[in-house]
């Protein structure tokens, strides 16, 4: 029989990245890495208030019930990369949900502006000195984006999951509460 445990955590400055579609278990599985992981974990949320959505308040109670209370929580938004910057210590454990929306609050840049914007997030990573798990959406499994934001959208959080990747020392794909391990069972189809 398989080993079921989860394997261990991101040791200081390691990365480790968990993807997949919504409502897949991503948010979880990242939850239960960082829990295992014996660190001071600080939940770093990127997503807006929003506090006149009922579904959306529903979502971040869910999420913040299912954490343990002696994680700390930062409502980041946009500064990632300065969060990254200032919770930086061997110590810690960062869980960054998520990628997608950190995105969001970039898709009015221009490409230019963009790409100085992701830069400075890859920048940030590369010199953390904390473990970090990062999740993500994995879009366009579905139709193509009727409108031209969702098509930058999914362009541009697909080509900055490519970028990261090979920055993580852990890559989990999470689909229907199941958790795929990417380095063990995948294989690059560019040489490294």
């Amino acid at each position: 029989m398989p080993d079921r445990s989860p394997p261990p955590p991101p040791q200081p400055g390691a990365i480790c990245l968990v993807t997949g579609p919504a409502r897949s278990g991503k948010s979880a599985w990242a939850e239960r890495l960082a829990a295992s992981s014996g660190k001071t974990v600080t939940y770093l949320a990127t997503g807006p208030s929003l506090a006149d959505d009922p579904a959306w308040q529903q979502r971040l109670a869910r999420h913040r019930q299912r954490r343990p209370s002696a994680w700390a929580s930062e409502d980041i938004g946009a500064d990632l990369a300065l969060a990254l910057t200032r919770w930086s210590t061997p110590d810690q454990l960062l869980l960054v949900d998520s990628l997608g929306t950190w995105l969001a609050h970039h898709l009015e840049l221009d490409d230019g502006a963009w790409m100085q914007e992701r830069d400075s997030l890859m920048a940030a990573l590369e010199q953390c000195c904390a473990a970090v798990v990062l999740v993500a959406e994995e879009v366009g499994w579905g139709l193509v984006p009727p409108t031209a934001i969702g098509g930058l959208f999914r362009d541009r959080l697909g080509e900055l999951l490519e970028c990261i990747d090979p920055l993580c020392s852990g890559s989990w794909l999470v689909i229907r509460g199941r958790a795929l391990d990417l380095r063990d069972i995948g294989l690059p189809i560019l040489p490294d």
